[in-house]
């Protein structure tokens, strides 16, 4: 396998599921309703919902740095509020994240090998730095979300 190939399926693992460590993101959003999405167990914390959106502001932002343009996004766009808090518009959510991690995965196949180790336009990080990174980031917030829906339970 590729580089390129090898970094699809860590993100595909740890986004749609089959990875070792535990839930992916998609296996933690399993069975998260819109009621249960917007509550905050824990009152500092991010809801459920707030997560999905944060997430996917970054795989947005990550699609565009491979583009080769810098970007970074505001704090209105890394922590999106949640405008309106009924089932179709978490499903919504829910059908943005899956969208954005699609094109993510369509704008990592067309990488060449040779570009992983060279330096993301406007940041002194790498390519394939930025991908693990974004890898890690989804793996992270999994992980709240298993603990926000077992404080809901």
């Amino acid at each position: 396998m590729s580089g390129t190939e090898l970094i699809k399926e860590q993100f595909e693992k740890a986004f749609y599921g089959g990875a070792w460590h535990g839930p992916s993101v998609m296996e933690a959003l399993e069975n998260v309703s819109a009621e249960k999405a917007v509550s905050k167990p824990f009152n500092i914390a991010h809801s459920i919902w707030e997560i999905a959106l944060h997430i996917n502001a970054w795989q947005l932002c990550t699609i565009t740095r491979l583009k080769g343009e810098f970007n970074e996004p505001t704090p209105e766009e890394d922590w999106p509020e949640v405008k309106n808090g009924t089932q179709s518009s978490w499903e919504i959510t829910i059908d943005n994240l899956k969208n954005s991690a699609a094109e993510l995965l369509l704008s990592i196949s067309k990488l060449g090998e040779h570009i992983l180790d060279s330096n993301i336009a406007g940041n002194d990080i790498t390519y394939y730095f930025l991908i693990h990174g974004l890898i890690q980031h989804d793996i992270y917030h999994a992980g709240q979300i298993t603990l926000i829906k077992k404080a809901l339970s």
